[in-house]
């Protein structure tokens, strides 16, 4: 008896560890580059469920990224953490983060192309329930799923985490099918005050369904709790205004894949 006792329990805490945020690469292409993904979801979790891209910031798909998209499955979703560079290369230098940005987005046609690649990975895992989609991006990943937008894309909701605002041309701006959440920081100083006038009027122009949340002595990448490590002035965490910010997120996620 006491043997079956200990195996049921044993039973028991192998299921329990067992369903949990479970996590994996994804490789995949485009074209001849090949791509890593990272895919994150809750096993403990039944049937289908909304899906959430996740787009990195310049440094490229790192720990940070991969981080967001395990809290994402903690909330009950799929996520999907998008490879934009290739080869799932990060780095710590700004020269490089920025050499490998302006290689992407030099080529607007093909940057929207290699961010609906990481979506469609998205949408095929069998666990999203691919009516209900979204995109959240840092960074150079907020100006990705901006693009997104800009390029009509079918998603319920983008979310823009202390992006650099690409204002939309009037063409870019009635193809957006989707809402638009902004978090920004009001100490941002990558990011001039004409780009923010411009890129609201240009969804308000529109009639985009847009939110700008603009966060208090928040500098860029306040979202990053290692945000102060590479050693440039314009970058800080701040606590308070990421906290808030993924807050805000929740409660939009949870309006418009109420549905």
């Amino acid at each position: 008896m006491k043997t079956i006792t200990t195996l049921f329990a044993l039973l028991l805490f192998t299921s329990h560890v067992c369903a949990e945020v479970q996590f994996r690469q994804v490789e995949y292409r485009d074209g001849e580059q090949k791509l890593s993904g990272y895919i994150a979801w809750d096993d403990s979790i039944k049937g289908k469920r909304p899906g959430v891209l996740v787009v990195h910031e310049w440094w490229g798909l790192n720990d940070y990224s991969k981080k967001r998209a395990r809290m994402l499955a903690e909330e009950g979703y799929v996520a999907f953490a998008a490879d934009m560079y290739g080869d799932g290369k990060v780095t710590t230098h700004a020269d490089d983060a920025k050499g490998w940005m302006s290689q992407i987005t030099a080529n607007e046609a093909a940057w929207q192309k290699r961010a609906r690649l990481g979506l469609e990975q998205l949408k095929q895992n069998k666990l999203v329930d691919d009516d209900k989609l979204a995109a959240i991006g840092y960074c150079f990943g907020g100006a990705t799923v901006m693009q997104l937008a800009y390029a009509g894309t079918d998603l319920d909701g983008v979310v823009s985490f202390h992006g650099s605002l690409p204002p939309a041309t009037p063409d870019q701006a009635s193809n957006i099918k989707t809402r638009v959440l902004v978090a920004h920081g009001d100490a941002d100083s990558f990011i001039p005050a004409e780009r923010i006038t411009a890129f609201k009027k240009a969804l308000s122009d529109a009639g985009v369904d847009w939110e700008m949340n603009i966060y208090s002595g928040a500098k860029h990448g306040f979202t990053n709790p290692g945000a102060g490590d590479f050693g440039m002035d314009a970058l800080a965490y701040n606590e308070k205004a990421d906290k808030r910010s993924w807050q805000k997120m929740k409660s939009f996620f949870d309006e418009i894949f109420s549905k």
